[in-house]
């Protein structure tokens, strides 16, 4: 494995880990802190700034918008995973643990939990994987 696929694969296990170090908080709409709680988009920002030190934009469809589209089959941990719940393609987003699960912040009255995505809620709302790579235009955080 190159330098790079390892620096990769390690800022994800760390992405991860940093994400699950955060089930229990409270959803709250617009929320992007621990403080505060999170929307789905503000806890996949503020992971992705935590832990591997990239800015991705605000919300779920300028995430998707800002990552490269991959296969499902391709998903690896640090992915993001994003469903339409809203009646509009990539209305919620959240990050691919491994093993058909992924981490997210549900909705108002939930917290940050983990979910198969093979449940029929999921399975049916499912909009498609993306990578967060070098490729990709995310600001990094400085």
């Amino acid at each position: 494995m190159s330098e790079a696929s390892n620096q990769v694969s390690a800022q994800a296990s760390d992405l991860v880990v940093g994400a699950m170090g955060f089930l229990g908080v409270p959803y709250q709409r617009g929320g992007t802190s621990v403080e505060t709680g999170f929307d789905c988009s503000g806890f996949v920002k503020s992971m992705f700034e935590q832990t591997v030190g990239l800015v991705l934009p605000r919300n779920a469809a300028q995430q998707a918008a800002a990552t490269q589209t991959i296969d499902r089959s391709e998903l690896r941990p640090g992915d993001l995973v994003f469903f339409n719940t809203m009646r509009h393609a990539f209305s919620h987003v959240g990050i691919y643990v491994g093993n058909g699960k992924f981490i997210h912040s549900p909705k108002p009255g939930a917290e940050v939990r983990v979910e198969d995505m093979g449940g029929s809620y999921w399975a049916k709302r499912f909009d498609g994987a993306r990578r967060v790579n070098g490729e990709v235009k995310v600001t990094p955080v400085r």
